[in-house]
């Protein structure tokens, strides 16, 4: 039985991995990175350990005791650890790969945790190939259908979504009557769209794709139930996502909840 890494952060994607990878018969082995991962992972794996992802050199060591070669990573893991203090401190070999890095946008840290990875031979491999069935093709995926001016909110949200993608800065774009509301960074998917509809004060269009030249090794975008919980929190209309290339974990609950509070979702090229 072929052995895998996982590499967890908080969310239902994780889960998701670890399942689809135990029903094609991979043995998977997981470290839960940060506080808050998913506790039913634990019942998808042949073993999980926690181990902080400031410990490079710990989360290394425990893959190669379990024979693993090849590594996926999947969850949040945002990059405000790096400043709030709050995380545990960085072992020698994190320091060293902090302190050769050019800058610290997403890619450029990935990029050297994947090479770091490497260097012990662990290869980490495309985060969609297990779970590539929770992309949806272009479309309309609720009842509703998006509106003329949702229409036009969404296509312009997916062209500043991808200019941000692009400088590396971020994925979600909330916007309305084609003014952008609030652009993704540091902070994350969910606090953009929360200062993005609160501001819209209503009928905010939310729009999530992909970096123009997207590493699927990580960083893949992927929305869930709690993006759709916080749009209804701040009375957001609509959702759009690029079709192919974005995760939409718990299709079915997403889905329902949008259509209990009027929300169009669609994916989109």
């Amino acid at each position: 039985m072929e052995k895998i890494g996982l590499l967890a952060g908080v969310g239902r994607l994780p889960v998701e991995c670890a399942r689809a990878a135990k029903a094609m018969g991979y043995e998977v082995y997981a470290v839960g990175l940060i506080p808050g991962v998913e506790p039913e992972l634990k019942e998808c794996v042949a073993d999980y350990t926690d181990i902080s992802v400031a410990h490079l050199q710990a989360i290394i060591d425990y893959l190669k005791s379990k024979g693993v070669t090849k590594v996926t990573m999947l969850g949040k893991v945002t990059k405000e650890l790096l400043y709030s203090g709050q995380h545990a401190a960085p072992d020698m070999r994190m320091l060293g790969l902090m302190f050769s890095l050019p800058d610290r946008k997403d890619d450029t840290l990935m990029l050297a945790f994947v090479r770091e990875l490497a260097k012990d031979g662990l290869e980490a491999f495309d985060q969609t190939a297990l779970i590539r069935s929770l992309m949806p093709e272009p479309g309309v995926l609720t009842k509703r259908q998006p509106t003329e001016q949702e229409l036009q909110d969404m296509e312009f949200g997916m062209r500043m979504a991808r200019e941000i993608g692009r400088l590396d800065v971020g994925q979600t774009v909330v916007v309305k009557q084609q003014a952008v509301m609030a652009l993704e960074a540091i902070e994350g998917t969910d606090a953009c769209i929360r200062r993005g509809g609160e501001l819209a004060r209503g009928g905010a269009v939310v729009a999530k794709t992909a970096k123009p030249n997207q590493d699927l090794r990580f960083d893949v975008p992927a929305v869930g139930l709690k993006t759709m919980e916080i749009m209804v929190e701040v009375g957001a209309k609509a959702l759009v996502i690029e079709a192919g290339r974005t995760l939409l974990v718990e299709q079915d609950k997403v889905i329902a909840l949008a259509e209990a509070h009027d929300i169009a979702i669609a994916a989109m090229e």
